[in-house]
């Protein structure tokens, strides 16, 4: 699989389907895999671009502080290399952070914005919360801190019917886990990064996606994006927590690609 060098690291990409480009950019912790149950329909019509953030996944992973402005200019180089003009930008979580910064900074890049499970400045519960999964990337083995994660994710119902354990699997065998330093590095990102006094900027069609059952990022989260940036609509899917490229991945699809639809290049 392909890498570029750019910004003194080594970044690994995805590309995959013909089409307009629709560049998705995964979440803390979470490399390009994560997309990986709404790729197969998006690829019907789109030609999706998929990048592992600096420090986890085949990306390089520096021991040393990074912003999430840093990642956005990653993710800017990519396209660039890739010589694409204007793409399509999705973001789940603190990916939603890296595709804020990239539209802000490079508005003539984006043609269309969707933010899922995302947020412009985190409250002080959530900041405490990030804040807890850097310092425990320290102290708990590693398949032990990302499970310590799923219960922020995902919802009851996907315990119970039994969903949760297929992922404890994953996790159990999963090669490509990020490096402690990473995880607290991308930790410190996110609370060191604000965009609330700079959406507004934001000019192009915004599709604002979050789960009602959200706990880590609660729906007034993705309420104040969508009542700041002047062309977002606000969507949420019942009956779906944080993790809802996972736990519900049709109905993320199918409301990203009804979106994108509606603004195709011309």
């Amino acid at each position: 699989m392909p890498k570029i060098y750019v910004n003194e690291i080594d970044l690994f990409y995805n590309v995959q389907g013909t089409g307009e480009p629709l560049i998705l950019i995964a979440g803390f912790d979470c490399d390009s895999s994560y997309w990986s149950a709404v790729v197969p329909a998006l690829i019907k019509k789109y030609q999706v671009i998929r990048l592992d953030n600096r420090g986890v996944g085949k990306s390089s992973a520096p021991d040393s502080p990074c912003t999430i402005k840093q990642m956005a200019d990653d993710a800017s180089a990519l396209i660039n290399y890739l010589g694409i003009t204007q793409a399509h930008v999705a973001g789940h979580s603190m990916g939603g952070q890296i595709a804020q910064e990239l539209t802000v900074l490079n508005p003539e890049k984006v043609k269309s914005l969707i933010l899922l499970s995302s947020w412009a400045k985190g409250d002080a519960k959530f900041n405490s919360i990030i804040e807890m999964f850097g310092d425990l990337s320290n102290q708990l083995e590693a398949r032990i801190f990302q499970k310590s994660l799923l219960p922020w994710m995902y919802t009851k119902n996907f315990y119970i019917d039994g969903r949760i354990n297929d992922i404890a699997t994953i996790i159990d065998y999963y090669p490509f886990l990020p490096p402690p330093h990473a995880i607290y590095h991308q930790s410190r990102a996110i609370l060191h990064n604000d965009t609330s006094d700079r959406i507004s900027n934001i000019a192009c069609p915004t599709l604002v996606v979050v789960g009602k059952e959200d706990i880590l990022t609660p729906v007034a989260f993705s309420k104040q994006l969508a009542d700041n940036i002047a062309n977002a609509e606000l969507l949420v899917i019942e009956s779906s927590g944080h993790g809802f490229l996972v736990e519900s991945p049709d109905a993320v699809a199918k409301v990203m690609l009804q979106f994108l639809a509606k603004h195709v290049f011309i």
